[in-house]
């Protein structure tokens, strides 16, 4: 398994038309919904080559024509990144996290209850 690779913005875009598309998408369908970027083609074979070398796209040969589809789904390419995150920023430890992103501020009851009842049933035994 490759490491993962956090998208840069332009990749992301590119990513959520994919992901959006529901179907395998072309260079020149691609550039056709980026026209108003000015992207030429060989920015978006670029775009393109990087995302395969990142793991969430693959490219099938039909003729000439390449044809990308996903590898992973957006709710799965988050899941990677959030994980990384944690890995990196925090040395793989969910609680120092939470600590960070909630800033030590008061939880509501429901709020202590819905992580409760979440890590509960996520927990493994």
């Amino acid at each position: 398994m490759r490491a993962f690779q956090s998208l840069s913005e332009s990749e992301m875009e590119i990513m959520q038309v994919i992901w959006r598309s529901g179907t395998p998408m072309t260079t020149a369908s691609l550039l056709h919904l980026f026209a108003h970027k000015g992207w030429k083609a060989q920015t978006m074979s670029t775009f393109l080559a990087r995302l395969v070398d990142k793991g969430v796209l693959e490219a099938e040969r039909r003729g000439k024509t390449n044809y990308y589809s996903p590898i992973l789904t957006e709710t799965e390419y988050h899941s990677q990144e959030a994980r990384q995150l944690v890995d990196d920023k925090y040395h793989g430890s969910m609680l120092d996290f939470l600590s960070a992103f909630y800033g030590g501020g008061k939880l509501s009851r429901e709020e202590a209850d819905s992580l409760r009842n979440w890590f509960d049933k996520e927990a493994k035994p």
